[in-house]
C-alpha cells in the first residue's frame, strides 16, 4: 500500500456546524417549536424539546470536545426569537448569552462564524406574513443591525442566510418547514426578499464592521439527468438555475433568474465577501409529468451508490470537487459550511469524511480557494421535519439522559484536524475499505 499524506493548506479552519433551535432547546417563541405541536408536522411526533440543552449550559462541554479534539472553528447560529421576542423589545440577557458563547469559543482557541437567519424566526414575524411580506427587509436589517454591534468584538465571519434555496423549497413548494404552503409564487417573493435582506445586510454589517467577511450558505445539489431524454437534461438544467444558482448569480450581476421570470436587483451586486457550499449528496432527476408536487421531476440516486442508514444521502464524494468548482466562478474565497452523514452506528462516516475530504483536495489543489470544513455536526441534534430519526454528529447523544456518547468518527476527525491532513495511516485504521481510492495501488 502506497503510503503518504494530503496535506491542507497553513491556516486551514477546522471545525463543526451547529444551529440553534437544532442544539439549544426550549425556545417558545419561535416558529419551529410551535411548528412541532402541530400533528403530523414531525417523523413519529418528536419534538427538539431540550435538544443539546445548549441554552442550558451544556455548549461548555460541548466546546470543550471540540478543543481537546482539535478543532481551530465552528460554525454557529443566534436564534432571532430570542433576541427580538416582540416587535418593540430586544432582550440583551440573550445577547449577552451569545457574547458568553462566543467568549467561550475565542477563549479555546476557536474561531466562530455565526450565522443570522438559519430557518427560524420569531411567531410575530410569522405571524406578519414572514419572508412573504417584503416588510421583512427592514425587520430583518435591524436584527442583524442589533446583533453584529453586540457580538462584533468576538466574531468577524458572517452568514446571512444559511440554504435559502432550502428554506423556499421546504417551506414554500414542499411544505414541510414552517409555514407548509405549497405555492410557488409565495417561493418565488420569499427568494426575492432574501435576496434583498441579505444585501441589506452585508450593507449593514460592514458599516458596523469594516473588516468583517460576510456570505451566505448554499446547500449545493449536481442534478444530474437520469437518461439522454432531452426532458431529463432540461429539467436538471431548470433545478440547478433555480436552487443552485438564482441566489449566488443573482449576489454576482444582479439578474435574478427564476426561469419563467426574471427581475433585477443592482443592490445585491457584490455583496459577498466569500461563499458557503453545503454538500451532501448529488441527485439523479427525471422529468415526471405525474409530478406536480415535486415540480414535475423525480430524485433518486444511483443504484450502486452507498447509502446512508435512512436513505437520505449516498456517498458520492466526487460531487464535492463539482460543488466547489461551481463555487469557484463567483471569484470568492469557499468555506464548506456544511457536509456529513446520518450515521448513528459511525459505520459509513468514517468513509464518507475521508472520501468527501480528499475530493476536497483534489478542488484546493486545482487552485480553488477553499479556506475551512466545517462537519455537520459536532453532536446529534433535532433534524427538523425529520427529528431525532437523523444522528449526524460526530459525537452522539442520548435524548433522555443528555449523554454524549463518543464514535469513533471523533478521533477521525481529530487526527485530521491535528495533522492538518489525511495520512494514509488514519485511513487504514478508521476506514480501510476507502484506501483504494485515495492511496491506490502503483
Amino acid at each position: 500500500m502506497p503510503e503518504g499524506t494530503y496535506y491542507f493548506p497553513e491556516g486551514f479552519l477546522w471545525g463543526t456546524a451547529t444551529a440553534a433551535h437544532q442544539v439549544e432547546g426550549r425556545n417558545p417563541n419561535n416558529t419551529w417549536t410551535a411548528w412541532e405541536q402541530e400533528e403530523g408536522r414531525i417523523i413519529n411526533g418528536q419534538t427538539s424539546d431540550l435538544a443539546c440543552d445548549w441554552w442550558g449550559g451544556r455548549w461548555r462541554e460541548d466546546f470543550d470536545r471540540a478543543q481537546t479534539t482539535f478543532q481551530n472553528a465552528h460554525r454557529l447560529s443566534i436564534a432571532w426569537s430570542r433576541i427580538q421576542p416582540a416587535p418593540d423589545r430586544w432582550d440583551e440577557s440573550a445577547l449577552d448569552y451569545y457574547r458568553e458563547m462566543l467568549i467561550g469559543l475565542k477563549s479555546r482557541g476557536i474561531v466562530p462564524m455565526v450565522t443570522l437567519h438559519h430557518f427560524s424566526e420569531p411567531l410575530w414575524v410569522a405571524e406578519m406574513g414572514g419572508w412573504e411580506n417584503p416588510e421583512i427587509i427592514d425587520i430583518f436589517t435591524a436584527f442583524v443591525q442589533k446583533a453584529v454591534e453586540a457580538l462584533k468584538p468576538y466574531c468577524n465571519l458572517w452568514v446571512t442566510i444559511n440554504e435559502p434555496d432550502v428554506f423556499a423549497l421546504s417551506a414554500y413548494v414542499v411544505g414541510v418547514f414552517p409555514p407548509g404552503k405549497k405555492d410557488l409564487k409565495a417561493a418565488y417573493q420569499v427568494m426575492h426578499n432574501m435576496v434583498r435582506a441579505h444585501a441589506r445586510a452585508y450593507a449593514v454589517i460592514h458599516e458596523i464592521q469594516p473588516e468583517a467577511q460576510v456570505g451566505s450558505a448554499y446547500h449545493y445539489r449536481q442534478f444530474v439527468p437520469a437518461t439522454w431524454f432531452p426532458a431529463d437534461r432540461w429539467m436538471a438544467k431548470v433545478f440547478h438555475t433555480l436552487f443552485n444558482d438564482l441566489f449566488p448569480r443573482t449576489l454576482k450581476d444582479g439578474l435574478f433568474n427564476a426561469v419563467v421570470k426574471k427581475d433585477r436587483i443592482p443592490e445585491a451586486i457584490g455583496t459577498q465577501d466569500f461563499i458557503g457550499l453545503n454538500y451532501y449528496s448529488n441527485d439523479l432527476i427525471r422529468f415526471n409529468i405525474l409530478a406536480r408536487d415535486q415540480m414535475f421531476a423525480t430524485l433518486s440516486f444511483p443504484k450502486d451508490a452507498q447509502m446512508s442508514e435512512n436513505g437520505f444521502i449516498a456517498n458520492l464524494p466526487d460531487g464535492m470537487e463539482a460543488c466547489v468548482r461551481w463555487g469557484t466562478q463567483f471569484g470568492k474565497p469557499i468555506y464548506i459550511t456544511e457536509n456529513g452523514v446520518e450515521d448513528s452506528t459511525d459505520e459509513m462516516r468514517p468513509r464518507y469524511l475521508v472520501e468527501h475530504l480528499h475530493a476536497l483536495w483534489r478542488a484546493i489543489n486545482n487552485n480553488a480557494p477553499v479556506l475551512g470544513y466545517f462537519h455537520w455536526s459536532l453532536v446529534d441534534n433535532f433534524e427538523w421535519e425529520r427529528g431525532w430519526t437523523q444522528r449526524f454528529g460526530l459525537w452522539g447523544l442520548d435524548v433522555e439522559t443528555q449523554k454524549r456518547i463518543r464514535r469513533p468518527s471523533v478521533d477521525l476527525f481529530a487526527e485530521i484536524c491535528r495533522m492538518n491532513g489525511i495520512s494514509s495511516e488514519m485511513v487504514a485504521q478508521f476506514a480501510p475499505e476507502s484506501l483504494p481510492r485515495l492511496f491506490p495501488p502503483a
